[in-house]
């Protein structure tokens, strides 16, 4: 049997709180060795939709199967082969080094003292990150887009399939978006599957190969290859953008009003 094209299946899902319904009958696919975009406005349910396919919370209907597999009957040491994920937030309250920081990625296969073989991974995630002149410094004494590659370094070191990333690049400067844009796509060239939400509508359309739209409830998938056209897109931002021709691509740019208008 050849391998599976999707590393995630959504099939039927829904969510809510109590009788707040977030997101609705959802299908979607997720392929393999992909960059996927998961773009929306603010509140519609993409950091919600990143949980869910992460395990953190659990669908209200309808099932979620990872790498062919039923993400509810997964243990976590099984989840935590298949998936990394990074929230928004994340903030060290001791002051770990590098090295122990990432080492925590190790928590669900060492037993009371970790390997040589763990401290093997440790040492590959550290250095593929780019971080190795970094592994005896505090975390907490790190910029904010170090403190981000740390944990990018984190999740790798549980060495997963799927790597969920919720706004990895918000709030950091420009050289460390690109640093952690050129991250993910050598991750991605490497075959690992990457799904991340991005604030900038632009870094989505330059660097992600797949997309999917979160609306009025519902996931859709964009199957234009051409994501700036999607009428979504100008839901989404309300018609207020502009399209600016970039050799095969557009940039999106708020509309100038002029003058007279």
């Amino acid at each position: 049997m050849g391998k599976l094209e999707n590393a995630i299946s959504i099939n039927k899902l829904s969510f809510g709180y109590t009788k707040n319904i977030i997101l609705e009958n959802i299908f979607a696919q997720i392929p393999y060795g992909s960059f996927t975009v998961i773009m929306g406005r603010n509140g519609s349910g993409k950091s919600t939709l990143l949980k869910l396919i992460s395990g953190l919370l659990h669908p209200s209907d309808g099932d979620i199967y990872i790498d062919n597999k039923m993400l509810g009957t997964l243990s976590n040491r099984k989840k935590a082969h298949l998936i990394g994920f990074l929230g928004q937030q994340h903030r060290a309250i001791f002051p770990f080094t590098v090295e122990e920081v990432v080492m925590t990625g190790r928590a669900a296969f060492i037993g009371i003292v970790p390997k040589l073989s763990d401290k093997f991974v440790v040492e590959e995630s550290i250095e593929k990150a780019g971080i190795s002149h970094l592994k005896k410094r505090f975390y907490t004494d790190l910029s904010g887009g170090e403190q981000q590659l740390v944990m990018i370094a984190r999740l790798l070191a549980q060495q997963p399939k799927i790597l969920i990333l919720d706004e990895p690049i918000s709030h950091l400067d420009f050289n460390n978006q690109l640093r952690i844009i050129q991250l993910i796509k050598q991750l991605v060239n490497e075959g690992i599957t990457v799904v991340a939400t991005l604030h900038d509508p632009n870094n989505a359309f330059l660097f992600g190969d797949f997309f999917l739209f979160v609306h009025d409830k519902k996931v859709i998938t964009d199957e234009t290859n051409e994501p700036w056209n999607n009428p979504l897109i100008h839901k989404i931002f309300h018609d207020e953008i502009e399209l600016i021709p970039y050799k095969e691509k557009f940039f999106i740019f708020p509309k100038i009003c002029s003058p007279d208008c």
